[in-house]
Formats: structure tokens, C-alpha cells, sequence
């Protein structure tokens, strides 16, 4: 029997900015997130399912638990990447995320998101991911 596995990531870099500092001159905790959002976004838009055609398909997609562990601080003015590795989908989005140093390589956090399809006009959770979902992934499964 072949199991099948997801192999779908995406990684981007960028300059971290003055204004997603403390005082401290280090990257205040909560901006992290917006470096999650931005490798999540690209990862969906790998397969072809950002968020106007998450609305179009009839379904949103709420963060319904995230966890992080920061490693080491992140100073302003710092390249950092950032990947993403969808690891969940069958009855809900897992993305796991991990942030390097983009000079060293050495990893400074790690963590994740869960998301679950709710339908626009019901309002109604899915226990499963929607079959259009699935179905953007199918390029992405390789047998184990």
C-alpha cells in the first residue's frame, strides 16, 4: 500500500524593519506572526489558492491555534528567512514554520499554525478539508 506525503514549502527572505522592534532593539514577539503570514501566504499561492480564491471556493480559513518557540532574538535591520511546510490537510491546515538566520543559517524560531475551512454562507466548520482544496494539492503528493 502507498502512503501518500505532501511535499509543498515555500521559503522567503526579507530585511527585518525598525518599526517591528522594542525598545530593546530586538523584533517584538507578536510581529513574528507577520512574518509567518507572509511565507503562509506565498505557500498558498504556490498552489493557486490565496485568499480571493479561498472566498471564490466558499470557504475561509481562521488560524484556530498557533504555537511558537523563540529561539534566539531577532535584531531590527537583520535577513531572516523564513520557510513553511504545509503537514496537515486532510481535515485541517497545519503550516509549520522555521526562522533562520539568512547569513549563519542558525535557526532563531520555530512554529505553527492550524486553520480549519469554515463555509462563507453557513458559517459552519469542516471536519474535512473541502474537496477543492485537496484537489490543488494533487501536483504535490509523492509516494513514501
Amino acid at each position: 500500500m502507498n502512503v501518500k506525503k505532501l511535499n509543498l514549502t515555500a521559503e522567503i527572505e526579507l530585511l527585518t524593519s525598525f518599526q517591528d522592534a522594542d525598545p530593546m532593539g530586538v523584533i517584538y514577539h507578536g510581529n513574528y506572526f507577520r512574518f509567518f503570514e507572509e511565507a503562509r501566504r506565498v505557500l498558498m499561492e504556490k498552489i493557486n489558492y490565496n485568499y480571493r480564491e479561498m472566498a471564490d471556493s466558499g470557504y475561509m480559513w481562521p488560524v484556530i491555534d498557533c504555537q511558537v518557540k523563540y529561539i534566539k532574538a531577532i535584531p531590527f535591520n537583520h535577513n531572516i528567512r523564513i520557510t513553511a511546510e504545509l503537514t496537515e490537510w486532510e481535515h485541517r491546515l497545519r503550516v509549520d514554520y522555521v526562522i533562520y538566520d539568512a547569513q549563519t543559517g542558525g535557526r532563531m524560531t520555530k512554529a505553527n499554525t492550524r486553520q480549519v475551512a469554515v463555509g462563507i454562507d453557513d458559517q459552519e466548520m469542516c471536519f474535512a478539508s473541502p474537496a477543492v482544496f485537496i484537489t490543488k494539492l494533487e501536483p504535490y503528493f509523492v509516494d513514501q
